[in-house]
């Protein structure tokens, strides 16, 4: 919500007058000094949104604030010009409102335009999440990368790298929505304070790494040519993706990154396929190209890939992993029920080069039980427990 500076305004007292706390609106307002507010300026607000209310009898500034949990001195400082003693039947004010629910309805088919329109709302009402892009996919669609908090400890959430998981994309963007909401509105995520982990972390979060392959398997097979009829030839001319976890150019994402990549090359398919095709080479497909480089550049403490799925998690990798791995996996699995697994023997995933390159703990998170991609059915379940994971990764 925008609102416009009048003589003698400050972030701090917009923080005391809205009740958000001050770093949340400084980094909602990041090209904004602080110091040097000027008349006439606009500022974000964070977790406010606006709604017109026509004056009825009776009503008074006082009995409108009460009713909308906010002071009369916000009412003034938000409707400059109306007096309180002067009131008419059926003038119009705004009234900030406090965001107290959630602004998105991540359950449902949830494609590109599905995320790109809820990252839209989200940085509307919350405009302290930072989204920058971390490049493009095969056919050109922006990867975005959403940022929180302003922390020195560096944790990265990614998900949808198969196609067929995009379940995925919907629970981290719902945890997404949880997180904002408790920071604006002063509250705890399962007796967690998150504030605290917004001054202590930034989380880094890339919600949707195959955006041609989510669509190809919810909406089938794209306008553009020539991706289209190779996509069908590829999927041996069925027009049914449901079995497909690979990029648009049938090379399997997570089977891309060079962590005993030879080794994997050899027992998958030779060509393109609908999965496990390895590629020509490690690194040859933009989507991985593009996390490879973000990994580098913000030097992560800890990382999670989410997949689906198996109620299981991998924590291992060629006995390279850190002690810290075994601890963090004990705890993952005592608030998820999910089953801990050290190594899998899998070669050439994401959490593997980190593991491998980094020797910090590197996880492969799998959601849900049963076919990909998995029912929007399990969502309820399956975000309860991936709740329990994301919390434990910030906090410990």
């Amino acid at each position: 919500m925008q609102v416009t500076v009048r003589r003698g305004d400050t972030l701090w007292r917009y923080s005391v007058l809205f009740g958000i706390p001050y770093p949340l609106i400084v980094d909602s307002n990041r090209g904004v000094d602080p110091n040097a507010l000027v008349i006439g300026q606009t500022v974000q607000i964070p977790g406010y949104v606006w709604s017109d209310y026509s004056i009825q009898r009776g009503d008074s500034l006082w009995r409108i604030a009460v009713q909308n949990g906010i002071s009369t001195e916000l009412l003034l400082q938000t409707n400059p010009g109306v007096q309180s003693n002067a009131l008419q039947i059926g003038q119009v004010i705004r009234v900030p409102r406090r965001v107290t629910s959630l602004v998105i309805n991540p359950v449902r088919n949830y494609n590109y335009a599905a995320l790109r329109a809820d990252l839209q709302t989200l940085q509307a009402v919350y405009p302290f999440l930072l989204r920058s892009s971390i490049g493009r996919s095969v056919m050109g669609k922006e990867m975005p990368e959403i940022r929180i908090g302003r922390g020195s400890k560096r944790v990265h959430f990614n998900s949808s790298i198969h196609a067929n998981e995009w379940i995925t994309t919907p629970v981290i963007m719902r945890f997404m929505n949880e997180y904002a909401l408790a920071l604006t509105n002063s509250t705890d995520i399962r007796g967690l304070n998150m504030y605290e982990q917004y001054l202590q972390t930034t989380l880094s979060i890339v919600p949707m790494m195959n955006p041609d392959g989510v669509n190809l398997v919810i909406d089938g097979p794209p306008n553009e040519e020539p991706f289209a009829s190779e996509a069908v030839r590829i999927n041996n001319g069925s027009y049914d993706f449901s079995g497909w976890k690979a990029n648009i150019r049938g090379v399997d994402l997570n089977k891309q990154f060079p962590a005993l990549w030879e080794r994997d090359a050899v027992i998958g398919p030779q060509e393109p396929a609908p999965r496990d095709f390895s590629g020509t080479a490690p690194l040859t497909e933009p989507e991985v190209q593009h996390l490879a480089a973000l990994t580098r550049e913000r030097d992560f403490v800890r990382v999670l890939a989410f997949h689906t799925q198996g109620n299981v998690f991998f924590w291992g990798f060629e006995g390279l992993e850190p002690p810290e791995s075994a601890v963090l996996a004990r705890e993952f699995a005592d608030v998820s029920g999910y089953r801990a697994v050290r190594d899998a023997g899998s070669t050439a995933g994401y959490k593997d080069w980190f593991i491998q390159d980094w020797r910090r703990p590197g996880f492969t998170i799998e959601l849900g039980t049963g076919a990909n991609p998995l029912p929007l059915s399990q969502f309820g379940p399956i975000y309860d427990s991936s709740l329990g994971i994301m919390l434990a990764a910030l906090y410990m």
